[in-house]
């Protein structure tokens, strides 16, 4: 998709709607990502017990894939727009300033965050050291920061379909490193776990989790506060409706709960697995988890693999999170154009990426994001939702003129402080605000609006909504029948690609095999040395895969 097709401004057009296959992939790959090494780790230096993680993260990422097929997915395909053209529809052009700047920061800071962890892998091939403080201690990983975030800005610029083929082929591979990854370093954390030589059964394996993994070492930290991070991480995508960027383009909104794939398999299996790997890479080295950054854990478990992974999980998150942020900063001025901005944000960004510090308080940013964001979410539920059920009109600020919805802009800014407060306070921990917040947002900006003028009749609004019905109408019309020619024509695929595929197939086996073997006979070394080659085999097989089918 061309730049000038991003529909930044209008509804997506039905002939530009991707594929279930496109966003299964789009959300596996970027929820496997390189942030997952890092919070997988993070939750071993918390000190919080075994099965607080476990079954924490279950429910935690449960909630997560609700809120995205069940609020996200369905505003997002009905109305067709992105967050910030949706958001200035109701709340304005003044709000919608203040908001994009505030949105465009936060995610350039989480892509920096991105860029810097694939550069902790980039860094091991120069010999330079882990960076786990606040600043650069080697010149020389600010230029690795820089070149891996100009190959980052360059596929954000290419679009969300771009992104959507990038994930397409990594995502498989990217999951089995992390299921390969934890096969290779639980035996070590087996050997120093008293009294097991082996896992035998569950049992077994949750004393090796208890004792040798996540120590629980907090008691006022637990399954509470694991849950409730596992549904906060996401939470400017899915709660505050960031992911309307993305599902606007979705052709049914049952294509949020794809989001499983990135819950389930990244924010569930790989946090668990990468907490393995990190346990396991600071029993082997000798030294603490927090003094070793995701590059050293991937690659004393995967050797040449682990530096690649991590490379590709950065950018397979950091790339769509530019792409949102030039969105994001785009909607300041139509007239700049999405590209343009893209590029400057990438730059910024990746500048911002030569501190360290933007992934070493990662857990804690994610928080504060979900607060900031949060209540923005809250108005545009309750107006697309709320509002209609109990009498008010849609969009009243907009039919009265008015170039701030100051309902909404009051709102933002009231709970934006009151979270603040009571998280400074004490009075809540700062996982645990989101929920009230919304509920507080919510009733605070029904009141404001009902006597601002929402609950007034506007001839305009019989007008839209008859406008915006007919092309939701023509949007179903389309896609029904456009279904029934893709099922007649459907295109065959060439052979040369089908051949291809199953080689990538068989290079993910060999890949699992080598894991499941080196975690049998306790062999680090061999993976380590030879799990590149299949590896290759399938990233080249993989890509001549995807180009030759999607050429014909």
């Amino acid at each position: 998709m061309s730049t000038a097709e991003e529909f930044e401004t209008r509804p997506v057009s039905p002939e530009k709607l991707q594929s279930a296959k496109s966003f299964a992939a789009s959300y596996a790959g970027e929820h496997v990502a390189g942030t997952e090494f890092v919070i997988g780790a993070l939750f071993v230096s918390w000190g919080v017990g075994a099965t607080d993680v476990i079954i924490g993260l279950l429910f935690g990422n449960l909630l997560a894939v609700l809120t995205w097929g069940l609020v996200t997915a369905p505003i997002a395909t009905d109305t067709r727009l992105t967050l910030y053209a949706y958001l200035e529809k109701i709340a304005g052009p003044g709000t919608i300033k203040l908001y994009s700047v505030v949105n465009g920061v936060l995610f350039c800071v989480l892509a920096g965050a991105m860029i810097t962890v694939s550069a902790s892998a980039v860094r091991i091939l120069f010999g330079i050291e882990d960076q786990v403080g606040y600043f650069p201690t080697d010149f020389r990983f600010v230029l690795v920061v820089l070149g891996v975030g100009a190959v980052v800005v360059y596929m954000a610029v290419k679009g969300f379909k771009k992104l959507a083929a990038f994930a397409e082929v990594c995502a498989p591979w990217m999951i089995l490193m992390f299921l390969v990854g934890a096969l290779v370093m639980l035996p070590t954390s087996v050997s120093t776990t008293g009294g097991i030589d082996s896992i035998n059964s569950f049992g077994d394996f949750m004393r090796v989790a208890n004792e040798s993994i996540w120590i629980k070492t907090q008691s006022d930290i637990g399954i509470l506060h694991v849950a409730a991070f596992a549904w906060v991480a996401n939470l400017a995508m899915h709660g505050s409706l960031g992911d309307m960027t993305l599902l606007r383009f979705a052709k049914s909104p049952k294509y949020g709960y794809f989001s499983a794939l990135g819950m389930f398999i990244g924010h569930y299996l790989a946090w668990i697995c990468a907490g393995i790997m990190g346990a396991g890479a600071a029993i082997l080295l000798k030294t603490s988890i927090t003094a070793i950054d995701p590059g050293s854990v991937a690659y004393q478990a995967l050797g040449a693999s682990g530096i690649l992974a991590v490379i590709i999980a950065g950018w397979t998150t950091s790339n769509p999170t530019i792409y949102r942020a030039g969105l994001a900063f785009s909607s300041l001025n139509h007239q700049w154009g999405r590209s343009k901005v893209t590029i400057i944000v990438g730059i910024v960004t990746t500048i911002i990426a030569c501190s360290p510090f933007v992934f070493s308080g990662l857990l804690g940013f994610v928080g504060y994001m979900g607060l900031l964001l949060a209540p923005v979410g809250a108005i545009i539920v309750t107006e697309h939702w709320i509002f209609p059920k109990i009498g008010f009109t849609r969009y009243w600020s907009l039919y009265k003129g008015n170039k701030t919805n100051k309902a909404a802009f009051i709102t933002w800014v009231v709970s934006m402080i009151g979270g603040i407060a009571v998280e400074t306070l004490g009075i809540l921990h700062l996982f645990f605000i989101l929920v009230p917040l919304w509920t507080f947002a919510t009733l605070l900006y029904i009141g404001l609006a009902s006597v601002m003028g929402a609950n007034d009749n506007y001839p305009e609004a019989a007008i839209a909504e008859k406008a915006e019905s007919d092309r939701q109408a023509k949007e179903r019309d389309y896609l029904s029948s456009n279904a029934v020619a893709a099922h007649i024509s459907k295109r065959s695929v060439p052979l040369p690609a089908k051949v291809a595929k199953y080689f990538s197939w068989g290079a993910l086996l060999s890949c699992l095999y080598m894991g499941v073997m080196s975690y049998m006979n306790n062999d680090i070394d061999t993976i380590t040395t030879w799990l590149i080659v299949p590896t290759l085999f399938y990233f080249i097989t993989a890509t001549y895969a995807y180009l030759a089918q999607d050429t014909e």
